[in-house]
């Protein structure tokens, strides 16, 4: 018995994942459902799993999984049936009929909780009788003569072997691919046809899956709406333009690449590496939107921009030169456009003097992105801090490099991999010798985690580079875990980056957020909506708006003002500065610094009344003026 609420929570959890952990198991068959909603009197149960157990040895379906609700005789099954050839297809019909009479033999019924359907409508008569079926039809014919509601279903049924999603006529387009997606066998028509339809993307409760539906309520844009016209445009029937549907398009234009249903799906599928792939080809030798112009290459225009970052702010923030910038770069009129730094972190690190601290735990590559680099590089100087104090030294790469984000979530991959094998290549005497590389943007560092081993499969510095990634609450934990910062004393909020969530997880930061004397109270308040490029392009600014309402915002609003708001992302902290201008959301990174540099925590709002605020003290309180203030 589980009365702990959360204990209770992973419980359900896990029953609740039965499906997707049976749907695909690794090196073993697909499975499908089938014969999945047979009951039985409670009593008895085990004598009908026993004979059912021995039936699936015999049409050779032994390594079947079993989970349901049994103390109600209600069995749930996954069953590799073999729904390809003809072959297999006569042996699924013969088993669902001999499980058919088991299942009555028992005084059970054939569904015992979704209904017959097609799949079982024909074996009706097994449960019922002739004439009671029969019965069915006469009724129904009375309020339905035309047979227009539901047709094929219970009277005058399909056969349960026809109308099969696969069937013998399964012939799917099979493309040549960006991405490897080594997990379904490096096809790409495997991985479409990945949903089963479960539907826990319409869900409404815990996790990040699926933002767009939670904002519109659309079929179309949950992830498996999408799903189904990925599956659709492989087989050629109802959308027969391929890679250049609009209809596809339209449905992927919603989703914000968040890669909330990696983690939060049942099985497995993964939207955001499906949209980049479409994008990539449906876009191939031909004009593409604005914005994947603007921020698609925002790698490029930031380099640029740090020649002249105070010009470039004021032109960008100018009354009326603004609104041109903002259209000529497909961005929402209503968004505002981050400010440049003053000073990059890069051009600081390599002016500074030399480090302090010991050094004894060795080298490490803290990885300057594009977001902290050029917006927020107070971040990544309050991470030298920390780095410092806890014994290791702080190295950069030796040249400006990228992680390929941008162009991958505009779906620009052939350029992305260019990028990432010119990443490869500057990081290759790091990857050679084992050095941790530690990645402040969570976005980037789930790149280097889940999307380059994709991208170039095969590579073994790219493996390399996937195992060597860290974040610096991971570093931290991993490589000094007898190091402690100083209590803060403090209360905190925290908005996982999706993608965090995703691939990378939150343990070993809300660890040392821990360890640093800070009460964290993770949020389930799922994607803040801007996504990246996603808030940003004209179009989206009122679903983007609409996720950071459904709970982000109210959940930030309602917390006391003496509380942390710390986000890691970039995005998320751009979105809580956008729409919530009393909060100045913290990275994990300037906390422990704050820890380090022991500020002044009495737990009371700051004079500002700005909420998750904490004051730079000494000279990082001068480089955050410059960087922060001059440019406003």
């Amino acid at each position: 018995v589980f009365d702990d609420a959360d204990h209770k929570k992973q419980m359900w959890a896990a029953r609740e994942a039965g499906l997707g952990a049976t749907a695909y198991p690794r090196h073993e068959p697909e499975t499908h459902e089938g014969w999945e909603d047979a009951a039985v009197p409670p009593d008895r149960l085990g004598d009908y799993l026993r004979d059912f157990r021995a039936l699936l040895d015999r049409y050779g379906y032994g390594t079947a999984s079993l989970y349901g609700h049994f103390g109600q005789g209600c069995v749930h099954t996954r069953i590799p049936f073999d729904l390809r050839t003809a072959d297999g297809i006569a042996k699924y019909r013969a088993f669902a009929e001999d499980s058919a009479h088991l299942v009555v033999d028992y005084g059970g019924s054939l569904s015992g909780e979704h209904g017959d359907g097609q799949s079982r409508a024909e074996l009706l008569p097994i449960m019922y009788g002739e004439r009671l079926v029969a019965a069915f039809g006469e009724l129904k014919a009375l309020f339905d003569p035309r047979n227009r509601m539901n047709p094929g279903k219970i009277v005058q049924p399909f056969r349960l072997d026809e109308n099969l999603r696969q069937g013998v006529t399964y012939h799917p387009l099979e493309p040549r691919t960006h991405f490897a997606y080594p997990d379904d066998g490096h096809r790409f028509s495997h991985a479409a046809a990945r949903c089963v339809g479960v539907g826990k993307c319409r869900g409404h409760d815990s996790g990040v899956m699926c933002p767009s539906y939670h904002a519109t309520g659309e079929e179309e844009h949950s992830t498996r709406g999408r799903s189904r016209l990925l599956f659709e445009m492989l087989q050629g029937e109802v959308i027969t333009d391929g890679w250049r549907s609009t209809a596809v398009r339209d449905a992927l234009d919603l989703c914000l690449a968040c890669k909330g249903c990696r983690s939060d799906c049942p099985v497995d599928v993964d939207m955001a590496t499906y949209k980049a792939e479409f994008l990539s080809h449906h876009y191939a030798h031909r004009l593409r939107p604005l914005a994947h112009y603007s921020m698609g290459w925002l790698p490029v225009w930031a380099r640029l921009a740090a020649v002249a970052p105070t010009l470039v702010n004021t032109v960008a923030h100018a009354p009326v030169l603004a609104g041109a910038v903002k259209a000529a770069g497909g961005i929402d009129r209503r968004r505002t456009v981050p400010r440049f730094a003053r000073q990059r972190f890069r051009d600081w690190f390599a002016a500074r003097s030399a480090g302090s601290g010991s050094g004894e735990r060795g080298p490490v590559v803290l990885w300057p992105d594009t977001f902290t680099d050029n917006f927020d590089p107070q971040i990544a100087r309050d991470a030298v801090t920390v780095l410092e104090v806890a014994g290791f030294v702080v190295q950069l790469p030796d040249r400006t490099a990228c992680c390929g984000l941008t162009w991958i979530s505009t779906g620009q991959l052939p350029t992305a991999k260019r990028v990432l094998r010119r990443t490869i290549r500057t990081l290759q005497p790091a990857l050679r010798a084992g050095t941790p590389i530690v990645v402040l943007e969570p976005s980037c560092a789930a790149v280097f985690r889940a999307d380059l081993p994709q991208l170039l499969y095969g590579d073994e510095d790219a493996r390399r580079l996937t195992a060597q990634t860290v974040t610096l609450g991971e570093l931290l934990r991993g490589k000094a875990p007898d190091w402690h910062p100083p209590d803060l004393e403090a209360a905190a909020l925290l908005q996982p980056h999706c993608h965090q969530h995703a691939v990378l997880k939150y343990a070993a930061d809300h660890d040392i957020l821990e360890s640093a004397g800070v009460d964290v109270d993770i949020l389930d308040a799922g994607c803040c909506g801007l996504a990246g490029n996603f808030g940003f392009e004209r179009g989206h600014y009122d679903v983007s708006v609409a996720c950071a309402e459904d709970k982000l915002l109210p959940t930030v609003r309602a917390a006391d003002s003496g509380t942390l708001i710390v986000a890691d992302g970039f995005s998320c902290r751009t979105q809580l500065r956008d729409l919530e201008p009393g909060t100045s959301p913290l990275h994990t990174a300037e906390v422990l610094a704050a820890a380090v540099r022991s500020a002044p925590r009495d737990g009371r709002a700051p004079e500002d009344g700005r909420r998750g605020h904490i004051e730079p003290s000494g000279a990082d309180a001068s480089a955050a003026q410059s960087t922060q203030g001059a440019d406003r």
